[in-house]
């Protein structure tokens, strides 16, 4: 750990002394990435010099305490108590300091939810969920946007995307990609016997065009009539879009605005994200080859969470975490669930940071 540590702040004093050269100066571009990479680091090695100082002090306090009269032995013996606590405290600080941070951290969000297995109560169920994170997103003073959504006619959803715009958004959010599972008796079963239903839910990071570059010419373009809600317009103009990404295959359509300029700017959103996704995943891929430090493996097959409502129970499968207040939870009350989820991680990713 302290050699990774000696490592970071060298790399520390090169950077100063690279953003102080004129060759970087006269590069805004690149002064920007040194500085960026400054600042992440130098929280870490503000901690390290502050570990070497105790270290040093502790040192100090033993000579003392070894030697001299009896009187300075026993402040000694004081102050070496204090410092050798103090000593601990910042050891565990640095290795949290050290755990990988995510650059998407601070992103916008993407999310997608679908309803799986079920029938009406999976759509119902899906519609439920996209009202738990609407009024998660609300808590935290997040901006949610819808881009699209297909209802069915008993007020569930069948799919919607929307995106949720707000500080740490895909630091909190990035753990509910997977299958969701309700298990409750649905208003229309007489028999009163319990159903299992499912929706898929994919967290995405918004990328920009800094982040993903998608070449035009591998983009087909096909325009048609929107269909559903939208007043005159529906079935008249052809404002709709599908925009098909063709090395991959990826297909986003875009028909809820009545401006073609508008919908193929959403539906490029959506892609841009899709496959910023998909590189995510190439990286994470080749990283964790034995095991993934992450929770989970984000993949949207995986089931994660249940829903129990005769046992007003939720339950993380991933985690084995399980709380009793199923109508606190789909009433955007998650942060319980997630902190567990992000103490969980983060100590897996911090035995990855110190062993490695």
């Amino acid at each position: 750990m302290f050699d990774k540590l000696a490592a970071i702040e060298h790399q520390y004093e090169d950077l100063v002394a690279l953003l102080g050269s004129t060759e970087v100066q006269s590069d805004a571009a690149l002064y920007r990435k040194h500085a960026k990479t400054l600042a992440e680091i130098e929280p870490t090695v503000q901690k390290f010099r502050e570990y070497q100082a105790v270290t040093h002090d502790i040192a100090g306090a033993e000579e003392l305490v070894n030697g001299g009269d009896a009187d300075m032995r026993e402040l000694a013996q004081e102050e070496l108590k204090s410092l050798l606590a103090r000593r601990d405290t910042i050891t565990g600080e640095l290795k949290y300091l050290l755990i990988p941070k995510d650059p998407n951290d601070e992103k916008n969000v993407v999310l997608e939810i679908r309803a799986g297995t079920g029938g009406d109560e999976a759509a119902l169920f899906a519609g439920e969920l996209f009202r738990m994170y609407t009024k998660f997103a609300e808590r935290h003073g997040w901006r949610i946007d819808v881009m699209s959504t297909s209802e069915t006619g008993i007020g569930g959803i069948k799919e919607v995307i929307a995106t949720i715009e707000g500080r740490g958004a895909y630091s909190k959010l990035k753990y509910e990609s997977g299958v969701h599972r309700v298990q409750r008796v649905p208003a229309t079963e007489a028999a009163g016997r319990l159903h299992t239903s499912t929706a898929t839910v994919a967290v995405l990071p918004e990328a920009e065009e800094v982040d993903i570059h998608i070449n035009e010419k591998d983009l087909r373009i096909d325009t048609f009539c929107s269909s559903g809600p939208g007043g005159q317009s529906v079935n008249t103009t052809y404002s709709a879009v599908r925009i098909t990404h063709i090395p991959t295959g990826v297909v986003v359509s875009q028909q809820d605005e009545k401006s073609q300029i508008k919908n193929r700017a959403k539906a490029m959103k959506v892609l841009r994200a899709r496959l910023y996704e998909m590189e995510l995943q190439k990286q994470q891929d080749a990283i964790a080859k034995d095991r993934r430090s992450q929770v989970g493996t984000g993949e949207r097959s995986e089931k994660i969470r249940t829903y129990h409502y005769k046992e007003n129970r939720v339950t993380d499968h991933r985690i084995n975490f399980t709380i009793y207040r199923l109508d606190d939870v789909l009433n955007g009350d998650l942060d319980e669930v997630l902190d567990a989820l992000i103490t969980h991680d983060n100590a897996e990713k911090l035995k990855d940071a110190t062993t490695a």
